[in-house]
This record gives structure tokens, sequence and C-alpha cells, in this order.
């Protein structure tokens, strides 16, 4: 099971986003993981068991989502780079709150 989750939460409609593709890259540019987010806006088990330390990417796919719902959107994609630690292993959570013109994030638990 994957240390890394997301969760992707459609803040103008006030519900999660689902049906979001979801892509971690690694500082190189290769690609990782993929997913898409649930009903419930989650993806619970994304990437390889452990990510090693150092700089990665994840991308969502907004511009798609936006447009399914007829919705016109600045960001095309919500990109987020995060750095791993060294240490033990910890459970990464990286929530993204949307908007069409905007979108925010954090280092959730």
């Amino acid at each position: 099971m994957s240390h890394l989750s997301t969760h992707v939460l459609d803040t103008t409609n006030g519900r999660p986003a689902s049906g979001v593709a979801v892509t971690v890259t690694d500082a190189h540019g290769t690609v990782v993981a993929t997913g898409t987010t649930d009903a419930d806006g989650r993806i619970g088990d994304l990437g390889p068991d452990r990510l090693e330390p150092g700089e990665w990417t994840i991308t969502f796919a907004t511009g798609a989502y936006w447009s399914a719902l007829d919705t016109v959107a600045f960001h095309p994609r919500a990109v987020v780079v995060f750095s791993v630690p060294e240490g033990p292993v910890v459970h990464l959570h990286v929530p993204l709150l949307l908007s069409p013109y905007a979108h925010s994030t954090y280092r959730g638990s």
C-alpha cells in the first residue's frame, strides 16, 4: 500500500471532485503512478509503496474536470511539487482545494 494519498474538493460547488485524473512523477519527469479520484474525490492508494526522499510532482487534470461540468476554467491543470523527507516512512496526504480560477493545497494528515 502506498504512503501517498490525495483528496480533491470542488469549493465552488461544495462537493468532492470526482473523476479527476492524477499523475505522480519523479524529479526526472518519469511517471510512477496514475489514478482517478473516486466519488468522494479521493485516491487513497496513489503510487508505489514508498516514494524515495526527494522532489515529487502530482499533476491534477483540472481542465478536463471543469470541462465535464461545462464550466470555463483558468487552469488546465494544477501542479503540486512536494518533498519527501529522509527518515522513516510517513503517510503523505496532498489535498487540493479547487475552483475554476484558483487552487490551493496543504500538507494533509
